[in-house]
């Protein structure tokens, strides 16, 4: 059941500089899982006992571009993961604040990988999505409009 908007208590926003705290915060949990997904892309196609060898392993472009999207899929799937399932990122446990859809509900799979990708394009153009959020009066950023999502403290 959802509840019609013009009877929706209104939810305390989240200020930016938690929103970018954050940001930072979940850095160290990221930190970890991409040293795991390295590790396993070297055990996977550059299995090695020489160090020379595995020094030089990513030395062609491709192999880069694959290791980076595999990264790259390791990071969305850590937000997407705890956007569904907690409704938080651990940054965003730690500051407060959850993500909810705009009737108080929690996101889907699909919202949740939309949402992803249109952050990483903001992030691509200079933070401009996040940039926008300060001059928005309900301070969301493009991907939070876009999505129909929003973050709430609790």
């Amino acid at each position: 059941m959802t509840v019609p908007r013009s009877s929706a208590v209104p939810v305390p926003r989240v200020p930016l500089w938690r929103r970018f705290a954050a940001m930072v915060y979940d850095l160290l949990p990221l930190l970890g899982l991409w040293i795991i997904g390295s590790a396993l892309w070297m055990l996977a196609f550059h299995r090695s006992d020489s160090p020379a060898e595995l020094a030089g392993a990513l030395r062609t472009p491709a192999d880069r571009i694959l290791r980076d999207v595999w990264l790259l899929a390791i990071t969305g799937a850590y937000f997407v993961v705890s956007w569904t399932r907690v409704g938080a990122t651990i940054g965003m446990r730690a500051w407060k604040f959850k993500l909810t859809r705009e009737d108080g509900g929690r996101i889907g799979w699909l919202l949740a990988w939309k949402r992803f990708i249109l952050a990483l394009v903001s992030l691509v153009l200079l933070g401009a999505g996040f940039w926008y959020a300060w001059s928005s009066p309900e301070r969301r950023a493009w991907h939070d409009r876009m999505c129909g999502t929003r973050a709430v403290r609790f």
